[in-house]
């Protein structure tokens, strides 16, 4: 026994000093990387989590907003050394990319309101590292059905990435109540009230729905939501995420500060960061923690029984989160309330399933085979094997038979598959589309970029542009969401 305690700590050890030696080493290349800039250190004006009372309200929220954005306009575009005073760097003054230059800075917190009456409200949360500007589709077909929106700024969002160096989830957290508050007191207390996110959004809103769904604590004085609509939600990530809080701290020692950078990239985005620090990562790991034993606790008491319906639509195929995470670890604990998973699959054109790593054929076909499934199930895939065109698999909750439905949608040529990126942002996108609107002028078409050339001569990863960043099955979306808030 003694011998087998010394060889398991033995390997224990190793295991660490593996560990520290490789954290050492990514710390000592991370200091020949790119120099970071002015806009990647944290700005001091942000909403926190220390700042919620009671008597919160979004007028309170929006001045801390106008703060940091004040800040920034203040001291980090003026501080734009001569080498980044390029056309594709937002932090740049006379960048025509810079969101400051724009009509509206779809980066900031705002509101879309129905011409007629009010239905209903909706609280709509952007992803990590993104902005508002994520949902603005989404919240469009909300308006035409007339629902009042909040679209919500998260903290350490739209400003510069040097935010996410500090911003903890229990921030997010708490601008997510304040924004659930007002919609409520918006739309009075009998209209329904939705509550949607996406990728990290998306997360916070089961967060939300769980706590208000137990009613304990100070979640008992909140707006429970009435239904939840998930985008590419982030229920799980890869364990990978846990290591991020060594590299951050490697990070505090100012010798090794690039260090608590995952990635540093040029900011040719609008309304979305590049780079990316290893600090965000770690909330993330810590949120789909919460998540995951909020739902174990909800399915012990019995609570889950009271969760809201969920509509969420999911890329079979992810790189930033766990597809898998969102139906093992949410949907099948799920009670029977008319919820729903659209899954978007691969384009499974005899063409391309040539090239395809994967199929998934097995995982999908299980899916659909299990009986006792608590929720609808929508797989929007080729309607055969020699065509782009898409057709709908349905099938309704208990039931392992599936009818299928043309969508008059197809996939585009070229395109393999949709991405974490791609599920709430339409076809025409003016900054993200494949076939943007051309009406609307962001100063980029990153859509309709497609690059080819040698490598390493680009200062950004071709893996970047080949991403799809919108969604050609869009109006099967605003389809499935239209049937979602009327209950059909």
């Amino acid at each position: 026994m003694k011998r087998i305690f010394k060889w398991v700590l033995g390997l224990l050890v190793a295991a660490v000093l593996t560990g520290v030696g490789i954290v050492l080493l990514r710390a000592f290349q991370m200091r020949s990387g790119p120099p970071l800039k002015p806009w990647h250190h944290a700005l001091a004006g942000e909403f926190r989590a220390r700042d919620l009372t009671d008597a919160t309200t979004l007028a309170d929220y929006l001045a801390f907003e106008d703060a940091v954005f004040r800040e920034m306009n203040e001291k980090v575009l003026p501080a734009a050394a001569p080498e980044d005073r390029t056309l594709l760097n937002r932090y740049w003054p006379d960048s025509p990319i810079n969101p400051e230059r724009y009509p509206r800075n779809w980066n900031r917190t705002f509101e879309l309101s129905p011409e007629a009456e009010i239905r209903g409200g909706a609280l709509l949360v952007h992803g990590l590292t993104d902005a508002p500007y994520s949902v603005k589709a989404d919240a469009e077909v909300l308006r035409r059905l007339g629902y009042y929106t909040l679209c919500l700024r998260m903290p350490g969002h739209g400003t510069v990435p040097g935010g996410l160096v500090d911003a903890k989830w229990e921030d997010w957290r708490a601008a997510v109540r304040v924004g659930a508050r007002h919609v409520r007191q918006k739309i009075g207390p009998s209209a329904p009230f939705l509550l949607g996110g996406y990728s990290n959004g998306g997360a916070l809103a089961v967060q939300y729905g769980l706590e208000t769904t137990s009613g304990t604590g100070d979640a008992a004085k909140l707006p429970r939501p009435d239904r939840i609509i998930l985008f590419s939600p982030m229920i799980g990530v890869s364990p990978a995420a846990a290591f991020a809080r060594i590299i951050a701290r490697v990070g505090d020692i100012p010798y090794f500060e690039k260090s608590r950078w995952l990635d540093v990239l040029p900011e040719y985005i609008p309304f979305k960061y590049d780079s990316f620090p290893a600090f965000a990562a770690q909330q993330t790991s810590e949120l789909t923690a919460e998540i995951q034993a909020g739902v174990a606790g909800a399915v012990k008491s019995g609570a889950i029984a009271k969760f809201p319906p969920v509509l969420s639509f999911v890329s079979l195929v992810d790189s930033t989160v766990e597809t898998w995470a969102t139906v093992d670890r949410l949907f099948a604990h799920l009670p029977q309330n008319g919820s729903e998973l659209v899954l978007f699959d691969l384009n499974r054109t005899s063409v391309v399933r040539a090239f395809l790593k994967k199929t998934y054929d097995a995982q999908v076909a299980a899916l659909f085979a299990h009986s006792d499934r608590t929720y609808r199930l929508s797989l929007v895939t080729n309607a055969g094997p020699e065509t782009r065109d898409a057709v709908a698999r349905n099938a309704g909750p208990n039931s392992a038979a599936a009818e299928e439905a043309p969508l008059g949608l197809s996939w585009p040529m070229g395109v393999f598959s949709l991405s974490h990126l791609a599920v709430p942002f339409a076809f025409d996108d003016p900054l993200f589309g494949l076939e943007p609107d051309m009406s609307v002028d962001y100063g980029v078409r990153l859509g309709l970029l497609a690059p080819r050339g040698e490598r390493g001569v680009l200062d950004v990863s071709t893996d970047q542009f080949m991403r799809i960043n919108c969604n050609p099955f869009f109006p099967y979306v605003a389809k499935r969401i239209e049937g979602f808030v009327s209950g059909k």
